[in-house]
């Protein structure tokens, strides 16, 4: 028991019980826990800590879940029933699992089983043809699917005919609590060169600023890329050195052209930072409605560049309202009442 908690491992009774004691003022509330395991390429088969320095979003998500991680190779070792829940994020390269019983095994060791989304919804018709009919099955099997975005929980609702919820892109905060006060200068585009990223178009929109411009390296990006002279890059670092050095900035920029997790964007709205981008990414829309366009309006983005640039009063709400906003939708506390209601969801 802690802090007048009793934590049980059980399923399926009612998620919450609530008792009060006669005579003594004291009220325990019970949380039935459903126990959970993610399935990805990744090599570990454990859970994450919270005091973990690459706190990246699925690493959070685990950690806020109590969820356990497996390689999905490692699905073939596991007993039957072992998990109420499995979660499966189906790698970019699956040439190695393609002759692997994923649906199969993922249906004994787990009561339930869901795909989550990583990347845009589409990517998987950039496989091939087997593949991707491959891929389409695992999501057609499960039980309920797992989104990112509005506009991707419509899409996948449409392909699969499935309930389909929106899981919140998630920071784990702890490694970060004792953000500096810096003085903040220079201009960050969310991503490389490369449409996939939609960094062209942020770098264009970029020069706006009059500042130096700086980019992280992404899996993508064209080697060429480093030797343009008006464009600086960041080396690969883990996710607390990341989020450092993102505070060292005043301005930022992701047109990105997919709906996609939208790390880059919360980041900033944690940090305060105004940040211009797709308005089809929840985390961007959510943290800055007055900074969300369409991602190819570089009219409308050069305009918002200026009017930051120029209007202190402007940019100081954008930041100031980032900050409130994260809280409101996307902290901690938010996201556990929010998986909470998908758990009981799926348990009717």
């Amino acid at each position: 028991m802690q802090d007048g908690y009793i934590i049980l491992m059980a399923f399926p009774l009612p998620p919450t019980i609530e008792i009060q004691h006669t005579g003594w003022k004291e009220h325990i509330n019970i949380y039935i826990m459903t126990k959970i395991a993610w399935f990805s390429e990744m090599g570990f088969n454990s859970k994450i800590p919270r005091s973990h320095k690459n706190m990246r979003t699925e690493f959070a998500w685990f950690v806020a879940q109590d969820a356990m991680h497996h390689n999905i190779l490692k699905l073939q070792e596991l007993p039957d029933n072992t998990y109420d829940l499995g979660v499966i994020i189906i790698p970019k390269h699956v040439e190695q699992f393609i002759n692997f019983d994923i649906i199969g095994n993922l249906k004994r060791v787990c009561k339930q089983y869901t795909f989550m989304q990583e990347g845009p919804s589409w990517y998987f018709q950039d496989l091939s043809i087997n593949n991707s009919f491959w891929f389409y099955n695992i999501m057609l099997n499960a039980d309920f699917i797992l989104a990112h975005n509005d506009r991707d929980k419509e899409y996948y609702e449409g392909l699969l005919n499935k309930n389909c919820y929106i899981n919140p892109t998630l920071m784990v905060e702890d490694s970060i609590k004792d953000m500096p006060l810096v003085e903040r200068d220079n201009t960050i585009i969310g991503g490389n060169l490369r449409h996939w990223y939609g960094g062209f178009n942020s770098l264009i929109i970029a020069q706006e600023f009059n500042t130096e411009i700086w980019a992280p390296q992404m899996g993508r990006m064209h080697k060429e890329e480093t030797q343009l002279e008006d464009l600086n890059h960041l080396p690969y670092m883990e996710w607390a050195d990341w989020m450092v050095a993102l505070n060292n900035f005043k301005y930022a920029i992701h047109l990105n052209p997919n709906s996609i997790g939208g790390t880059f964007s919360l980041n900033c709205g944690y940090l305060g930072l105004p940040c211009i981008g797709n308005i089809h990414s929840n985390t961007q829309r959510l943290c800055f409605p007055d900074l969300s366009i369409e991602s190819d309006n570089l009219k409308k983005a050069k305009e918002l560049a200026k009017k930051l640039r120029l209007d202190k009063d402007f940019y100081l709400y954008c930041s100031n309202k980032s900050k409130e906003l994260y809280h409101k939708h996307f902290s901690e506390k938010s996201y556990n009442k929010t998986w909470k209601k998908i758990l009981n969801q799926i348990k009717k």
